[in-house]
């Protein structure tokens, strides 16, 4: 992939949470809620705290969703990062 994030800002893609509870009751999609963790693919060049492959969490409404080579990701910003995981 050749994206490039400009400054302070972060490539992710989302990681889905399970559709199944731990006593194994499988949930809809619909019930699901927004996945808030993603795991980095890129960094912009202003970017120190993060690392490529580092998972972040961030907040619910955070970001921009494109769709780069059939793949879904997110840009995030990084004062819309949460915390390092």
């Amino acid at each position: 992939m050749s994206f490039k994030p400009l400054g302070e800002r972060v490539l992710v893609k989302e990681v889905q949470a399970e559709n199944k509870t731990a006593s194994g009751i499988y949930i809809p999609d619909s019930a699901k809620e927004k996945p808030s963790t993603a795991s980095v693919i890129a960094i912009g060049s202003e970017v120190k705290e993060i690392n490529k492959d580092d998972n972040v969490v961030f907040g619910k409404y955070a970001g921009t969703k494109i769709n780069l080579e059939g793949e879904d990701y997110l840009i995030l910003e990084l004062k819309d990062i949460l915390g390092v995981m």
